[in-house]
């Protein structure tokens, strides 16, 4: 079997309950849901078999099957959304080939991040997971110091090595530069974007593996693959012009609607 993108989503989270059933209205003054829009946006991706929504909740599973997707419901015992797409791969039957997580709070993420991603994967078989990374401009870096200034957490950014194996990947702004950017300058910085594929042996055996301590520390679960031994594949994307952003705190629902309509998306 082929690819399959399971979107994970969760009514319990800490930062931001609710959050996949938050409304976001795009340019035309369309309000639609967090995850319908991350349906939405894996809808558009070539070369995918199979796209379902994996939850544990009702009110979410109620809200997806009325916009037309397919939903599988998983343990309530899963962690973080790699544990979900595990729970959720099993209880398909498994026999994919690449399984992609594409987080329920990336509603932009462009399809070709994530074509780019499944390719990166296939090209590297020494890796068991490949994630997407997008080199910051200045004003993205700015936004990521503004928000940890502020207290919040922004986005998450990725240090990797000359093969593009992952060395670190932190909610902090790493690695650290004093120079100043223009908003269009170029930077040594990556942003992680929050998609993940992959190979379903990796997949399976993941949820078994204790939470270390860095994936405690920084609340990523990408860093329990490389707690134990394994190689996370970084994928350097281009945003050919799009602006990206994941809602993570409720004042990113403002930032998001903007991005939306300056780029004319429904």
């Amino acid at each position: 079997m082929g690819v399959l993108v399971a979107i994970p989503a969760r009514y319990a989270s800490s930062r931001y309950p609710g959050k996949p059933l938050v409304g976001l209205t795009g340019a035309s003054g369309t309000s639609r849901t967090l995850i319908e829009r991350s349906w939405r946006a894996a809808q558009a991706v070539s070369g995918v078999d199979r796209v379902v929504v994996a939850t544990d909740d009702d009110r979410i599973r109620a809200a997806c099957e009325g916009f037309g997707a397919e939903v599988v419901m998983t343990s309530s015992d899963c962690v973080n959304g790699t544990e979900r797409c595990a729970d959720a791969h099993a209880a398909l039957g498994g026999g994919y080939e690449i399984v992609v997580n594409l987080q329920g709070d990336a509603p932009l993420t462009p399809h070709w991040f994530i074509e780019d991603l499944i390719r990166g994967l296939r090209a590297a078989p020494d890796a068991g997971v490949a994630t997407p990374v997008l080199r910051c401009d200045g004003a993205a870096l700015n936004g990521f110091l503004a928000d940890r200034r502020a207290g919040r957490v922004g986005g998450t950014t990725a240090v990797f090595s000359a093969d593009k194996s992952a060395m670190y990947f932190s909610k902090e702004v790493i690695p650290f530069t004093a120079q100043t950017y223009a908003d269009d300058a170029e930077t040594p910085v990556f942003h992680h974007v929050g998609v993940y594929a992959y190979r379903p042996e990796a997949l399976a055996a993941y949820p078994a593996w204790p939470v270390g301590p860095l994936e405690r520390l920084e609340g990523l679960e990408q860093l329990r693959f490389m707690e134990n031994g394994g190689k996370v594949l970084c994928v350097e994307v281009e945003a050919r012009g799009r602006q990206f952003w994941e809602l993570n705190n409720p004042e990113d629902v403002p930032r998001l609607e903007t991005m939306m309509k300056q780029m004319g998306l429904d």
